[in-house]
């Protein structure tokens, strides 16, 4: 715990944004906030969340529960439409500590988020900045990595260098996640 928050409520240093607030939800106060998993376990289980509108505050959660794909929520203190609309936007965060556990091969987004991506020929492709989800699956999104040296030689040659790669997370693309390493391998082509 590093800082406190404008009611002198310690912040936890791991927390970890799983959603955002979409909109209110009926006419008594109830908010809908859209995950960032599909799942949306940490907010199910959480009973205290942490919202960054007006400012960094926690909130107690009466009660909430899936609606389609997002997740509805009574907030304490929140009693008409018009406050959840005020919310609007607000970021959700968790403490990652209360992140309910998962099995070995599952990882929540926010853990692969800042990984280095390799392909099985040792080349480095990017670092994760975010992920999405097209329905099906998961997408890394991985900002390829530029190298200096290779800086003028490009100049000199110019060919065409992806802006993003999108990589569908899932088994037969992405061979191995190796938290500890930070990094992950993948069977995936610098050109593709």
């Amino acid at each position: 715990m590093t800082d406190k928050n404008a009611s002198g409520v310690q912040v936890p240093d791991d927390l970890a944004q799983v959603g955002f607030v979409f909109g209110a939800y009926g006419v008594a106060g109830w908010v809908r906030v859209r995950p960032f998993s599909e799942d949306a376990d940490a907010l199910l289980s959480v009973k205290t969340w942490w919202l960054d509108k007006p400012g960094l505050r926690d909130v107690e959660v009466k009660q909430c529960k899936l609606h389609g794909g997002d997740v509805v929520a009574q907030l304490a203190g929140v009693t008409d439409r018009d406050m959840a609309e005020a919310l609007k936007g607000a970021a959700v965060s968790v403490p990652r500590s209360r992140f309910p556990a998962l099995s070995d091969d599952e990882f929540y987004w926010t853990e692969l988020i800042g990984l280095d991506v390799e392909n099985l020929q040792g080349e480095h492709l990017g670092t994760v900045t975010d992920m999405m989800s097209n329905g099906p699956q998961s997408i890394l999104r991985i900002q390829p990595a530029t190298n200096p040296e290779s800086d003028a030689a490009a100049k000199a040659k110019p060919e065409v260098v992806a802006q993003e790669r999108l990589i569908p997370f899932v088994e037969a693309f992405v061979i191995k996640v190796d938290k500890a390493a930070k990094k992950i391998t993948v069977d995936w082509g610098l050109d593709y």
